[in-house]
């Protein structure tokens, strides 16, 4: 009937004599629907308990191998990228190193001859070759002469008054601007045009 109460009875055995603990129906709802009760006796609910703690034993040794694995994880990650960082620049100085070495021989030919040519061509051949190799490690140089100065890449370190310039363009460049990727690596180091002081006057 609507609004009865169902109870459980719980039996359990204790040498040998039986001792009965009513439960309320409402926690084992689903259970035997319509029984009057349910016997559990003491050594299945020791089964039960045992069951339980090995169910915890063995999610516990799970997770603490999960967190040993982890903390291992960690720290060989936190090794390659120490070891990335140390040798970062690892081929990047090969390539340099080759530019030197042809600089050297520059430099015994120069030595060796009054071939002021010669030697100005191994020079060159030897900037281009360094140029090539920062170029493959994203390193690139960008054009200032006849730009508007822009204060994001440029630097000026003097202004001319000229007539034969816009205001505020760049006319010499004492020092080249480089990119990493797209990020600024140097700025470049140019003169700006100014208006002659007699035209601003006018």
């Amino acid at each position: 009937m609507k609004g009865e109460r169902k109870d459980f009875e719980v039996d359990i055995s204790l040498e040998g004599k039986e001792k009965s603990v009513t439960l309320p129906a409402e926690e084992h709802e689903g259970e035997e629907s319509g029984a009057k009760g349910k016997r559990v006796t003491v050594k299945e609910l020791r089964e039960e308990l045992k069951a339980k703690e090995e169910e915890i034993k063995s999610l516990n040794d799970r997770l603490l191998r999960t967190l040993a694995e982890f903390e291992n994880y960690k720290k060989r990650i936190t090794k390659e990228k120490s070891d990335l960082l140390k040798y970062a620049n690892d081929e990047m100085s090969r390539e340099i190193l080759q530019s030197i070495d042809n600089l050297e021989v520059a430099v015994k030919h120069a030595r060796e001859t009054n071939k002021v040519e010669s030697i100005i061509e191994g020079i060159e051949i030897t900037l281009r070759q360094l140029l090539k190799s920062l170029e493959r490690f994203g390193v690139s140089s960008f054009n200032s002469l006849g730009e508007k100065f822009d204060p994001n890449r440029h630097e000026a370190m003097l202004q001319v008054e000229s007539a034969d310039h816009e205001p505020n363009t760049i006319i010499d460049e004492a020092q080249k601007g480089y990119f990493l990727r797209e990020r600024l690596l140097r700025p470049a180091q140019v003169t700006v045009s100014r208006e002659p002081q007699e035209a601003a006057e006018e």
